[in-house]
């Protein structure tokens, strides 16, 4: 039975492709998570985004007891949401943070996570090839 592994974005993250190429690159998650498929095809991938807090939480409180996995990128909330965090810490699932860019080397208010402390772990200045990294761990 393949595992069960989602990947949660959060705010901004469907701007993949259109948003500071020059720090997130040229190509939609869309795209991207296409290609994780293929290159991953042992595993039971599959993807939601959302701009709202709440509809993170929720996704998190759904599915975070019976996957083998989350990959998550909180985006802006990482620095914000102790509401995020109570939830990763809260659910069963483990949870690998990701980030696309190198949050301990952009703005000062970037630097703290509130996520790394309760995830299993955290991959930050990768690129999307993070996600790749995390899908690695969980396997």
């Amino acid at each position: 039975m393949p595992k069960k592994i989602l990947i949660l974005n959060g705010p901004n993250l469907n701007l993949l492709g259109l948003r500071e190429p020059e720090i997130y690159g040229h190509e939609t998650f869309e795209m991207f998570f296409l290609k994780l498929k293929e290159r991953f095809d042992d595993i039971e991938l599959t993807y939601f985004q959302s701009n709202h807090e709440g509809d993170l939480i929720d996704k998190l409180q759904e599915v975070g007891f019976e996957l083998d996995g989350i990959i998550f990128n909180p985006g802006g909330y990482t620095h914000t949401s102790i509401a995020l965090a109570d939830t990763v810490a809260a659910i069963t699932s483990p949870v690998i943070e990701v980030h696309i860019s190198n949050i301990y080397k952009r703005e000062s208010f970037r630097h703290h996570s509130y996520i790394k402390s309760v995830a299993l772990d955290s991959i930050a200045g990768k690129g999307l090839e993070g996600y790749a990294l995390a899908l690695e761990k969980l396997r």
